[in-house]
């Protein structure tokens, strides 16, 4: 197995931790104090991740192409977050997490449309999957 792959299952998985203990965490308060508090932890632990494994010489290869793509990526991060949460603040994690999942069919046609990668058979039917799962989850 390659090792994006396994860093991949890792994400996933992590991912569903995230959506049931954040639900935990909201309980009594608001969708935004609770993204914020997430999110100023997230913050710690990337910085000092970072400053562990990111090597010096990396910032000399920074370039502002870079970080104009990184800081859009954070803005559409931010947003999909804010959503995420208040979705989850108010509604089922089972329902609100396969909606998520959709993101999936967006990133597919967005790495086509932009990027240039192809779309193989597997691919579409695993999009085709995803929507039939979301659309028979969302018509409880």
């Amino acid at each position: 197995m390659d090792r994006w792959v396994l860093y991949a299952i890792l994400s996933m998985a992590f991912a569903g931790l995230t959506a049931a203990i954040a639900k935990l965490g909201l309980a009594g308060i608001s969708a935004e104090l609770g993204i914020a508090v997430r999110t100023f932890f997230v913050f710690l632990f990337v910085i000092a991740f970072a400053g562990f494994v990111v090597e010096r010489t990396q910032l000399q290869t920074l370039k502002w192409n870079h970080v104009a793509w990184l800081a859009l990526s954070a803005v559409t991060t931010a947003i999909s977050w804010i959503f995420y949460f208040k979705a989850i603040h108010e509604g089922q994690v089972s329902t609100v997490v396969i909606i998520d999942k959709g993101s999936f069919i967006v990133a597919v046609l967005l790495s086509w449309m932009v990027l240039g990668e192809t779309i193989t058979w597997r691919t579409a039917l695993g999009c085709g999957l995803i929507l039939a799962g979301l659309l028979v989850v969302i018509r409880r």
